[in-house]
């Protein structure tokens, strides 16, 4: 590997904080199976001049760091046919292998660009999509996205392919932060990313400021939510349909799957500099890693995804690395496995005294057989530090749901149907038929409880839902008065600017524009919405509101208004007695609804629960007035 480990007290935290607030010789035995592309866009001069006087007042350029020379860009490629060798037991390649690959190729990219010897800070979250076996053939390729003052981002991207098919799956994308390595205690400054000559490098540059800004802020989201999950699990909230995933009873104690490994770095294991290879740290990190996962399944699970491998300090030859894993917490088809790395030298291992290098968490999967659900034994812990981990890891499956949704920029195909009074009838149905399905999911996983506000989350491979529940102090039939008018949502709801009746089919469709402000900086929104509106057949039976997007040709696209649209949104209301109701919000998140739930489902805004709190106090006061 080409990754060298922190040295000169360089840590993660410092480096993002100074970001906020000479080349490696290439191996011979890497040559035949490396590649590199130029750029073919002429360069151009950079012409942010601030930035430019910024930089300068805040350190010296080192020799050697090339700043103010502006190389072509260049992809740097690796391809490998997997062998026995790369395997595992079953023939797939290991993960640990494969994650040597990507270190390598990433710190070569960054080394490109940096003009100089780089060390890897973290690697983000990782999805692994496909598997690669015997016989087939590992691309790998990565190019710096973007470069901040110190730091750099470079992106990942790994296909597979089997020859005799001709066909090229994507295994995983993956985004590496780098900093040059100094060879005294000057800062390195690098030089900027200037020729984006595609659309796809310029939405990277763009983006790679978005993943570096959810990087800064993942430490206070996580402390935030993490107070969140403490409150919810020491006030024993539960609701039908919530799941819970700790059973004293039949849970298996997280202190069994606790592994211990201990590696000796030898000179194969590190770089001429004698700093031990990041990717073989990574690769240690997930054996041990998958130990512990055995050992709670019974089985060999998978590795799905990582959560972000973050590299604290240096290690080299000589160096003791003691490895220790633990499962921390499982959920409905998925295991967290924790993993520290400590570090000793013969001084250090003989007054016991370790230095934190590494931390990392995997998270594992079954591999599913046709019609086969797999469950994994609940876990339970049985010491202080077992409740933090078990908490923490929930609140890492959080943050990695909306990064994954939030980062995702998938285009998405229309989701508007054509609005016509013929079709009425079928458009209706459609609409509280998928409101009713929407609302009957299970496994809903508590994200905040006050008294009286509930929000919940549920989210499928490519499906992600909310649900906030409200208990109102006012009548079933009241509630659904005020929240089938559509026009009176302004009054309480702060994401709608203006809504208007465009066309009125009967006592229960309509047809509504309503236009949002914008947010986080975005373009302003609008949606063009029908309404179904149905009450109840029996008394066990919910008041529904149910909404979808529709097309209407007398709402055309307004100057100014992205034109946006939701699947599947609306309420539920549950009478729990005359004056008393239970209102439940729902709604299928798209990629028009997402700006206005994101921060909620990052940790970094209460805004749904605020603007329920607004409903509640909306429904509570005596609005029946003649427009009714």
């Amino acid at each position: 590997m080409m990754t060298q480990s922190l040295q000169n007290g360089f840590t993660l935290d410092n480096h993002y904080l100074q970001d906020l607030k000479g080349p490696v010789p290439l191996p011979t035995q890497y040559a035949p199976s490396l590649g590199v592309h130029r750029g073919s866009c002429p360069v151009e001069p950079h012409k942010d001049q601030e930035i430019q006087r910024h930089r300068s007042t805040q350190a010296t350029p080192l020799l050697g760091s090339c700043r103010g020379q502006t190389p072509a860009p260049m992809d740097v490629q690796m391809c490998q046919s997997i062998q026995p060798c790369h395997a595992d037991h079953q023939g797939d390649l290991s993960a640990g292998q494969l994650l040597k690959w990507m270190d390598t190729i990433a710190c070569l990219a960054a080394e490109r660009h940096a003009g100089m010897a780089c060390v890897t800070l973290s690697m983000d979250d990782i999805q692994f999509e496909e598997t690669g076996r015997v016989g087939q053939v590992i691309t790998i390729k990565s190019k710096v996205n973007r470069a901040f003052t110190t730091s750099m981002e470079v992106g990942i991207r790994v296909s597979v392919q089997d020859v005799r098919e001709h066909v090229e799956r994507l295994v995983c994308v993956a985004y590496s932060t780098f900093v040059g390595k100094p060879a005294g205690p000057q800062k390195v400054l690098l030089r900027l990313v200037e020729d984006l000559c595609s659309a796809e490098e310029q939405l990277q540059h763009s983006l790679a400021s978005e993943r570096r800004r959810l990087r800064l802020y993942n430490e206070q989201t996580f402390s935030t939510l993490l107070q969140d999950y403490h409150t919810l699990a020491n006030g024993n909230y539960s609701s039908p349909g919530v799941c819970s995933r700790r059973d004293p009873l039949s849970a298996v104690s997280t202190e069994f799957t606790r592994v211990e490994s201990i590696e000796l770095v030898l000179p194969p294991h590190a770089n001429h500099h004698g700093n031990t290879f990041g990717g073989q740290i990574m690769a240690w990190m997930e054996n041990a890693a998958t130990v512990a996962a055995s050992r709670l399944c019974g089985c060999f699970p998978s590795l799905r995804s990582v959560d972000m491998f973050r590299f604290r300090g240096p290690s080299s030859v000589g160096d003791r690395l003691v490895f220790k894993a633990v499962v921390n917490n499982t959920f409905n088809n998925s295991i967290e496995v924790g993993v520290r790395v400590e570090a000793y030298n013969c001084e250090e291992w003989t007054a016991n005294k370790p230095r934190h290098i590494n931390s990392a968490f995997l998270i594992y999967q079954l591999a599913n057989t046709p019609g086969d659900v797999p469950a994994f034994p609940q876990v339970t812990y049985t010491t202080q530090d077992g409740e933090r981990r078990y908490l923490s890891a929930i609140v890492r499956k959080r943050i990695r749901m909306a990064r994954k949704h939030i980062l995702s920029c998938k285009e998405e195909a229309p989701l508007s149907v054509p609005w016509d009074k013929s079709n009425q009838v079928y458009l209706g149905y459609n609409n509280v038929a998928a409101l009713t399905v929407l609302a009957g999911k299970q496994d809903w996983e508590a994200s905040s409880i006050s008294d009286r506000v509930a929000v919940y989350v549920h989210e499928e491979v490519e499906l992600l839902c909310v649900q906030v529940q409200m208990e109102v102090m006012t009548s079933a039939l009241h509630a659904f008065t005020l929240l089938a008018d559509l026009t009176l949502r302004p009054l309480w709801d702060k994401h709608y600017l203006s809504c208007e009746e465009v066309e009125r089919a009967d006592e229960e469709e309509t047809v509504y524009h309503i236009k949002c402000p914008p947010i986080n900086g975005g373009k302003s929104r609008d949606f063009v919405f029908l309404l179904s509106k149905r009450q109840p057949c029996n008394d066990d039976d919910p008041y529904v509101v149910a909404l979808r997007s529709v097309t209407v040709t007398t709402v055309p696209p307004v100057e100014g208004f992205l034109r946006s649209e939701a699947k599947c949104a609306g309420f539920l209301i549950h009478s729990l007695g005359l004056n008393s109701c239970k209102v439940c919000y729902y709604n299928q998140v798209t990629s028009g609804v997402l700006p206005y739930v994101a921060g909620n489902l990052a940790g970094w805004s209460k805004s749904m629960e605020e603007t329920a709190s607004a409903c509640t106090t909306f429904l509570e006061r005596d609005l029946i007035t003649t427009l009714f």
